[in-house]
């Protein structure tokens, strides 16, 4: 049975998937969208029914005014105009201008201090009768709906609106807001609470335009105070949320960091158990070669050919010794037997073992010790090895007359740092290549292992101390047209007797 690969398992849509995986959460972008949606909405809702809830209240006390109103108008139409007209004219005509004025002067005198637009009396038939505005007057189907309802002795009102909306909704009184109420106009009956059939109707129009741009004013107000309390609260939750992304992408750069030091530790573990087998496997032959070679060239007459290729072996195979040297340097691990041990000792030593190739190169060497034979804690042997391998990168950079420069000193106020600089006159490393020179297997050169200041980081990180480079450093030496190298070893470590 043939088993086929699923679309999705392609290397496309893997790399995709790994890449989507990867992409880093934008938790401001979100938080963003989001709480801008829930603050707004909810800010807008609320203002909208502390406004709605606010108009209707004052319909509702507008209404009740124009009941009360016309429950004095009712009883003083009654009393001082209905009755007193039927019994001297025997009828009621307001067409009659002495009937018009009387039922004029009540109803003015009654509704004075009161908040009223305007008075309308209207007949059972719907026609305008007496009104404070002459021009109603005969005027006939104004009422509608509401005032068939009063009609019935059922009281109504209804909301008049006139103007421009959006500027009334702006606050601005453009708009004209006009509440009209129906009540029936009754007889009343002496002593008593009750009325009787009803006579007309009564239109009391309120203007509440002001009311209600005072409202709406105050909509506004609400608006604008909770959208800048929410800006204030969403600007500061925001810098907070901005804040938790940054330490949130800061660990995770940590985080993988870690991971690649995993890795690369993983690697270098495996590659040096590799190296150091190799290593041993390559000394033995080449130790016996080395010998055979030296034995052949101390046994061969001057002017023999064989003494010359003997010679050479013997160079080929010193060379091939050094470099089985480094593997074993980088492959076998750094654990430091401490011990106290002068560093400025150990530098001498260093410049004894390369006297000779540095006088044959005519090349200077420069010692401002600060430490005055002072010991400390550390492992004289791997120290040895460390600054052997910084010493010869510095032969090699400076040129012939060229000068090293050594220099100790004490750093910090607890003098429990100290530090070991060397510094030559060689033409610098560039900065693109600063960041890998501690990398295994990284060389400039066509020659040697590029694990020189490999090995010589995990001694140093193995005392619990740091290596640095300034290239060009910071102190040059003298007039060198040269940039310049300088190598900064920070050892931590405990005086002695401490």
């Amino acid at each position: 049975m043939k088993h086929g690969k699923k679309e999705s398992d392609t290397p496309t849509e893997m790399g995709s998937e790994t890449q989507e995986s990867i992409k880093p959460f934008r938790l401001v972008k979100y938080f963003s969208l989001t709480s801008l949606v829930v603050i707004l909405i909810p800010t807008l809702a609320l203002s909208v029914f502390i406004s709605h809830r606010a108009k209707n209240e004052l319909l509702r006390k507008s209404e009740e005014y124009a009941l009360l109103v016309a429950s004095n108008l009712n009883h003083q139409v009654f009393t001082q105009f209905v009755l007193p007209t039927a019994l001297k004219f025997g009828r009621i005509e307001l067409s009659n201008s002495v009937q018009f004025e009387r039922l004029d002067k009540v109803v003015r005198n009654t509704i004075h201090g009161f908040n009223i637009d305007r008075v309308d009396v209207y007949d059972l038939n719907e026609l305008v009768t007496y009104s404070t505005d002459p021009s109603l007057v005969g005027l006939s189907g104004l009422g509608g709906i509401d005032f068939n309802l009063a009609r019935q002795g059922q009281s109504s009102s209804s909301l008049v609106s006139r103007g421009s909306y959006l500027g009334f909704e702006l606050g601005a009184v453009a708009k004209q807001r006009k509440l009209k109420t129906y009540i029936p106009l009754r007889i009343e009956r002496p002593l008593s609470r009750e009325y009787g059939r009803i006579l007309g109707v009564f239109e009391i129009t309120q203007d509440i335009s002001e009311d209600y741009a005072a409202i709406t004013r105050f909509q506004n107000i609400i608006i604008i105070s909770l959208l800048v309390v929410m800006s204030l609260l969403f600007f500061v939750l925001r810098l907070i949320v901005k804040r938790g992304e940054r330490i949130i992408a800061k660990r995770t750069e940590e985080r993988r960091r870690l991971e690649e030091q995993l890795h690369l530790a993983e690697r270098m573990a495996a590659l040096g158990e590799m190296v150091a087998g190799i290593s041993h496997e390559i000394r033995n032959p080449l130790g016996i070669i080395g010998s055979t070679a030296e034995l052949l060239h101390q046994k061969t007459d001057e002017g023999d050919s064989k003494k010359q290729l003997g010679k050479i072996i013997m160079e080929e195979t010193s060379r091939l010794n050094s470099i089985v040297t480094d593997f074993l340097d980088f492959a076998r691990p750094t654990t430091p037997d401490f011990a106290e041990c002068q560093v400025e000792q150990i530098l001498e030593s260093n410049l004894k073992f390369l006297e000779i190739e540095l006088k044959r190169r005519s090349i200077q060497v420069e010692r401002h010790f600060a430490e005055n034979g002072r010991t400390v804690l550390g492992d004289a042997d791997l120290l040895y090895r460390a600054f052997l391998n910084i010493f010869v990168n510095a032969l090699e950079a400076v040129d012939e007359g060229g000068t090293i420069q050594v220099a100790t000193r004490r750093r910090n106020s607890q003098g429990d740092t100290l530090e070991v600089v060397i510094t030559d006159t060689g033409s610098g490393i560039s900065q693109d290549t600063i960041g890998k020179v501690f990398d295994p297997f990284f060389t400039t050169r066509r020659t040697g292992t590029g694990l020189g200041l490999s090995i010589v980081r995990n001694i140093i990180e193995s005392h619990g101390g740091t290596v640095n480079i300034e290239s060009p450093p910071l102190d040059k030496i003298g007039d060198s047209e040269n940039e310049g190298t300088a190598i900064i070893i920070s050892l931590r470590v405990t005086p002695a007797g401490s």
